[in-house]
This record gives structure tokens, sequence and C-alpha cells, in this order.
């Protein structure tokens, strides 16, 4: 289903793992991360982030490296995963419940009642 927003603490540039990134002149794999969750949040991927992806979040396997190395990314069967995905994102099963219960008070204020299909 996907996602349109994914949520990024306001903390993210003080994250000590971001730190080390910024210490290392690693800006592009700070970028890549965020480019990641949109990605996972927009395909619906739970936190994963297939190799063949890459270049679609403007990362190399050198930023993928980088990310792992400081540990806000695992490495995965063909690809990663972003460390913490559902303690701080919604899983693609809870948004899903949660589009349908919004689909489903808006039809009830619209039309009355709730709808059955």
């Amino acid at each position: 289903m996907g996602l349109p927003w994914v949520r990024l603490d306001t903390q993210f540039p003080s994250n000590p793992k971001v730190l080390r990134l910024a210490e290392d002149k690693r800006w592009r794999a700070a970028f890549c991360y965020v480019a990641g969750l949109a990605y996972c949040g927009q395909h619906g991927t739970d936190g994963y982030i297939p190799g063949a992806a890459l270049p679609f979040i403007h990362a190399t396997r050198a930023d993928a490296k980088a990310l792992v190395d400081v540990e806000l990314w695992r490495e995965d069967v063909g690809g990663y995963l972003v460390n913490d995905w559902d303690e701080f994102q919604l899983s693609d099963e809870d948004a899903r419940k949660r589009k349908e219960k919004a689909r489903r008070a808006a039809l009830k204020r619209w039309r009355g009642t709730e709808f059955t299909a």
C-alpha cells in the first residue's frame, strides 16, 4: 500500500550515528538514509531496501556500507533493513487499517450510515 509520509525524528541531525557520518564527511550516506526511509514508506516494504533500489535513493554500495557501519541499516538477503523501522514507522498493515478506518468514518459522515460492500 505505501505511506504518503514517514516519520523523521527531530533529533536525527544530532543522532550519534549521524554525527559519525558527518565526522567522516559521509554526508551523502546521511541523505541516502532519509531517501531510504521515503522509499520504504512509498513502497510499503516495512524497512526493507533491495540492493537494486540503491540508485533510486541516490545511494552507492559505499553509501550502503557506511550506513551499515554506523548501524543505521543492517545487511539482509538481497538488500538492507532500516534499523528500528517498526519502532518509529507505521507497518504496512497498520497503514492499511488506518486508511480503511478513515474511509469508513468519511462514508458515515457524508452518507449518514456505514457503507458495507
